[in-house]
């Protein structure tokens, strides 16, 4: 018996040095992402949240700018109030390696054609918190691209997460297509409407991120929904456990005109930037589950652009509202909610 004993003791230290019995590290809440996503692309800070309460502790205000671009060879360059810093990035399945502010490694919650939610956490800090950035043109960031570098290549990001680069021939060839189809539309337009002079729209966004909670049996990754000058209408809706949805279609311009109008006339330009808690009951009802997710709404005509967050929109099911703010945000946000079905 004494023997058996220590035969078994044996074994045991055996497979602990052989590491079989080691700890392995936590796995990433969040599934890998495929590089190409990442590449060559530019990035600008908007704000950050504590992930666990969802609430917003910085923001990007106009005298804060800071832009990241990860380049193909794997260098970044960062431009922070003025200072521009460079080094090199990687990517092994959702942890991204870069050092910014002292954090070396990120997890990427989020990357979309739009959107880029970085997660990290700080030794004294509870839980986690998150960077969100938008995707900005090169026209729009700050970075300056070398006399000897070749042009930007065409990337087209998929759903999932793969690209298709395009050589200029058929960058070309599909500028040409889409001329030659605005030509005709024009010329049938004209047909149909002989009297009707030709006038220049005003520049025409308008997005729609967030809202609800995060919860339950299939909780909800992403709703986002964008109608552009154009009038076109895209919608994205990601889940746990559906994946992604896009929903496209086309909304008249007289509509959307007579929206923003109508927002005008209900001084939705002069609203706050931010409508918070501001009792008790909200600040707790924010720690608790489901998480509330902030809702953003964003308008943008002509030289005029509001943005609006609302940390907890709506009513929960007991039909009581935790944040105040003035009527016209549940009118148009509902608008456009309707206009996506």
């Amino acid at each position: 018996m004494n023997s058996r004993f220590q035969s078994l003791i044996f074994l045991l230290c055996a497979c602990i040095s052989l590491g079989l019995f080691a700890q392995s590290d936590n796995p990433s809440p969040y599934p890998d992402v495929n590089e190409n996503a990442l590449l060559q692309t530019k990035w600008k800070y908007t704000y950050a949240i504590h992930a666990e309460s969802n609430t917003i502790i910085h923001r990007a205000e106009n005298n804060y700018d800071y832009f990241l671009f990860l380049k193909y060879d794997f260098s970044y360059e960062q431009f922070l109030n003025g200072k521009m810093t460079r080094g090199n990035w990687s990517i092994n399945g959702s942890e991204l390696f870069y050092p910014f502010k002292q954090i070396n490694k990120f997890l990427v919650a989020e990357v979309t054609d739009n959107n880029l939610i970085l997660e990290f956490t700080q030794p004294n800090s509870k839980g986690a918190f998150q960077y969100h950035f938008i995707r900005v043109d090169s026209k729009d960031a700050p970075f300056v691209k070398p006399a000897n570098e070749l042009p930007d290549v065409d990337v087209a990001l998929n759903i999932d997460g793969s690209t298709s680069a395009e050589n200029a021939d058929q960058r070309k060839s599909r500028r040409e297509r889409r001329k030659e189809r605005r030509k005709n539309r024009k010329k049938k337009k004209q047909s149909d409407s002989p009297a009707l002079e030709e006038t220049k729209l005003s520049y025409l966004n308008i997005e729609l991120t967030g809202g609800g909670y995060y919860g339950g049996i299939d909780p909800v990754m992403r709703d986002y929904i964008q109608i552009k000058s154009s009038g076109r209408l895209i919608k994205e809706f990601k889940s746990l456990n559906q994946g992604l949805k896009v929903t496209k279609k086309d909304i008249s311009r007289n509509d959307l005109d007579e929206f923003v109008a109508f927002l005008e006339s209900k001084g939705f330009f002069q609203l706050e930037r931010m409508y918070d808690c501001d009792s008790e009951v909200c600040f707790k009802r924010k720690r608790e589950k489901p998480t509330p997710v902030p809702l953003r709404i964003v308008v943008a005509y002509g030289n005029k652009k509001k943005v609006v967050t609302i940390a907890i929109w709506g009513k929960d099911s007991h039909n009581h509202q935790y944040v105040e703010y003035p009527p016209v945000l549940d009118e148009a946000i509902t608008y456009i909610q309707r206009l996506a079905q």
